[in-house]
C-alpha cells in the first residue's frame, strides 16, 4: 500500500495534477469536495479519458475523476481488496482506517505480495 498521498480541490485543472504527478512519481490523486476525499483521477485517466478523447488540460479535475471513491477497510483481507478492484474494474483502491484514507492499494501491490507469499 502507497501511504504517500496528495489531494486536491475538484477545481485544480488537469495541467496541475499531471505537474503533480510527474514530480511526485506517483499514479493517482484523490479529490477532495468540501475536505473529504470523493474521487480519484489516476494516470491511466490521462490516457483513457484526456488524451483519447482530447480534453483540454485546462479543464478542471472534477470534470474527468471517477466518482464515488471506491474503497476498503484496513482490516480487509488482501484477498477482499483484490475482488473489490476486480468487481469494480478499477486499479487503485482508497484504504479506509478509522474513517480517514490511509492509504492506496494499487494492482501492482496485489502482484507484488502475491510473489512474496509464494
Amino acid at each position: 500500500m502507497t501511504k504517500a498521498l496528495i489531494s486536491v480541490d475538484p477545481q485544480t485543472t488537469l495541467f496541475q495534477i499531471s505537474k503533480m504527478m510527474a514530480q511526485g512519481g506517483i499514479g493517482s490523486i484523490l479529490v477532495k469536495k468540501d475536505g473529504v476525499p470523493s474521487g480519484i483521477i489516476t494516470d491511466r485517466d490521462f490516457a483513457i479519458k484526456i488524451a483519447a478523447q482530447e480534453v483540454s488540460i485546462n479543464e478542471t479535475v472534477e470534470s474527468i475523476a471517477s466518482y464515488p471513491l471506491i474503497t476498503i477497510k484496513s482490516d480487509e483481507s488482501i484477498l477482499e481488496a483484490a475482488k473489490k478492484m476486480v468487481d469494480k474494474k478499477i486499479r487503485k483502491l482508497a484504504v479506509i482506517e478509522n474513517e480517514k484514507i490511509v492509504g492506496i492499494i494499487t494492482s501492482t501491490d496485489l502482484v507484488n505480495q502475491l510473489v512474496l507469499e509464494n
